[in-house]
């Protein structure tokens, strides 16, 4: 399988480009505006056919780059019917996304948001938590319909109960780190290893500054970027 973990600085987000070795038929998750011609550039090099673009969830921090890649390479945008955002395709807890020999299955992971959705890749072999998991750490549940109790909860059910060698990749990591394991979150994470009451507690005392981008960010991504226009 082809796998590149690519990194906008601007916001610390992770983008994620998986393809079939054989059948270069692939999806991207998470792309990021500003980096869309880096991400096309890469895509046209390894010769890639990229029918899916994925948001795990409507993004806060930064605006959405799945309506340029349409533009640019025809991939179709998705994200969960819980989101609420505009998109081509939906998908809802249980669905499949395939391509070539590999699959991603849709786990809903509500708590960070409501349309919160992480993906696990093959047989669970990685999975990808967008913002419920972060590496020694979680998504925030202050805003954007955040509930700390659902979060721990989709942690715990869904994520933490995939083998300990699962691989994590998160939406993002403010500290140089690429990924994790479920082993290591699960033993280590300073708040979901934690009881759940004692994570609610954890969170509510968090007192985070306002996300610089929200009012932009989650506007444009509810539109798909097509505000304005």
């Amino acid at each position: 399988m082809i796998f590149r973990q690519l990194f906008d600085k601007g916001s610390s987000t992770y983008t994620y480009l998986l393809a079939d070795s054989d059948s270069r038929e692939g999806v991207i998750i998470d792309p990021v505006k500003e980096q869309v011609d880096r991400d096309v550039s890469l895509i046209r090099e390894l010769d890639l056919t990229i029918r899916i673009a994925v948001n795990t969830h409507c993004h806060a921090d930064h605006i959405t780059g799945t309506r340029l890649l349409r533009e640019e390479i025809g991939s179709l945008s998705m994200i969960s019917t819980a989101s609420g955002a505009m998109a081509d395709r939906y998908f809802d807890h249980g669905d499949v996304i395939r391509f070539g020999s590999h699959s991603l299955e849709v786990r809903a992971t509500p708590g960070h948001t409501n349309g919160c959705s992480s993906l696990v890749l093959d047989n669970d072999v990685a999975v990808f938590t967008g913002d419920a998991v972060l590496i020694r750490g979680c998504g925030r549940t202050d805003f954007q319909e955040g509930d700390s109790r659902m979060l721990y909860k989709s942690v715990h059910e869904q994520i933490f109960t995939l083998p300990d060698s699962c691989l994590i990749f998160p939406a993002h990591d403010y500290k140089g780190r690429s990924y994790s394991t479920v082993g290591e979150e699960k033993k280590f994470n300073p708040r979901l290893s934690k009881s759940e009451e004692e994570f609610i507690g954890i969170m509510s005392q968090l007192n985070l500054s306002y996300p610089r981008m929200i009012d932009i960010a989650v506007p444009a991504n509810l539109m798909c970027d097509y505000i304005g226009e």
